[in-house]
């Protein structure tokens, strides 16, 4: 555990956990077929993406123990920690951002090629920076629900809109334990309203028309193996029921955009990062870049 600095200074992978290609041709095993891109574009998702190993997957849920305890020595450097963020008191969700500054494991799961490449595929071939990353934590029998919601609904203080959440499961991700769910083709309804995101599951349905909560009756369950991911587009209706199941649910999710965004407001984006002027493009050492296609030459 690393207890002597902020990650967020580093923008290379510090472990040995992933192996960064040097040549352009040995990207070619992290890419993304056609056909997945086209199913994502079409559905505005792309779940059983396989980006971590067992052993990788060890050392993330170590790293997650030791950073979900409040008196951790770097604690100061999330942007958000919060042990129970359910409005249900009779529920139990743990949601935080920021971890990436705090251990390395979390810190290169930003590097993971894998990962990158997929992104960068999805986001039309782009280049790709960090935006923020978030761990979801439901614990055994009485997890809380993630409400139905867009990414970008709480993101509008970036623009344009050419964002991407990557979620990725440290445990396997049932129905039982309240694995992801989505509204296929839900990413084509445009910008809706933002729920209370560990509030009433439905919030979001009073600004439906009955078209679009009719659609829900065809809600997707995203059951996958641990270590793999899903992606999807930041207007995807999304959202996780509770965890009736006697193990817990862990889960981080990476957020990023294409290089090119900028701040929509003069107001900090995250707590303790600096302000940008609205207009002014997002990088330095908290949005960093991730993936230059031009420099690597893919």
């Amino acid at each position: 555990m690393n207890t002597s600095k902020d990650l967020s200074k580093v923008h290379h992978l510090l472990s040995n956990l992933f192996e960064w290609p040097n040549l352009a041709e040995e990207w070619e095993q992290y890419k993304l077929t056609d056909d997945q891109v086209n199913f994502f574009h079409e559905n505005g998702y792309l779940s059983n993406v396989k980006l971590l190993d067992e052993e990788q997957i060890k050392v993330l849920n170590k790293e997650l123990e030791e950073l979900m305890d409040p008196k951790h020595p770097l604690h100061h450097l999330f942007y958000e920690f919060s042990s129970n963020e359910s409005t249900d008191p009779k529920k139990v969700i743990f949601h935080s951002l920021g971890h990436w500054r705090i251990s390395e494991g979390f810190h290169d799961v930003n590097w993971n090629p894998a990962f990158v490449m997929a992104a960068s595929q999805l986001l039309g071939d782009r280049s790709v920076r960090f935006w923020h990353d978030q761990l979801f934590c439901k614990p055994a029998k009485h997890g809380g629900v993630v409400a139905w919601h867009q990414d970008y609904s709480y993101w509008t203080r970036t623009v344009k809109m050419q964002h991407l959440t990557c979620w990725v499961g440290l445990d396997d991700a049932t129905v039982e334990n309240g694995c992801l769910h989505y509204i296929p083709k839900s990413h084509q309804w445009g910008l809706l309203d933002k729920p209370v995101l560990t509030g009433e599951m439905e919030g979001l349905f009073s600004v439906l028309n009955k078209e679009q909560v009719k659609a829900f009756e065809n809600a997707v369950p995203i059951e996958m193996k641990k270590g793999h991911a899903t992606f999807h587009h930041p207007l995807m209706v999304h959202g996780s029921y509770e965890n009736k199941s006697d193990q817990p649910r862990r889960a981080f999710v990476l957020n990023v955009f294409a290089d090119g965004t900028k701040s929509a407001t003069n107001e900090p984006l995250l707590n303790g990062v600096p302000a940008f002027k609205e207009g002014e493009k997002l990088d330095g050492q908290f949005f960093p870049l991730l993936l230059n296609r031009k420099e690597l030459n893919i």
